[in-house]
């Protein structure tokens, strides 16, 4: 299951992990971030102890969004040792964020 990413656990799960971090950015209201959700889900079980997958709501943690420039959502950013090294801005196949992950593993 994916993570929910808040203000009081973001730079301890994605900032300091020792592992890639994909983080997906949407809304409740949002039509295209429940397309990306079930993708989301999916791709944590299957990246479990390889990398790390959660979500930030931006209506709940809007300052994490801010933080990072999100203007649309959904969008997931890639980090590595607390970098973002790659982002998706709106709907993507499941295949085109596995090979974002794995490209940094």
């Amino acid at each position: 299951m994916a993570l929910e990413f808040t203000t009081a656990n973001f730079d301890e799960s994605v900032l300091k992990s020792d592992k890639p971090v994909l983080v997906d950015f949407w809304a409740e209201w949002c039509g295209p971030c429940r397309m990306v959700g079930p993708i989301v889900e999916e791709l944590a079980g299957e990246y479990d102890g390889k990398a790390v997958v959660g979500k930030v709501n931006v209506d709940e943690h809007g300052e994490i969004a801010q933080q990072f420039g999100i203007r649309n959502i959904p969008t997931l950013l890639v980090f590595k040792n607390g970098e973002v090294v790659d982002k998706q801005v709106g709907v993507a196949p499941k295949t085109a964020l596995a090979a974002k992950l794995d490209a940094q593993l």
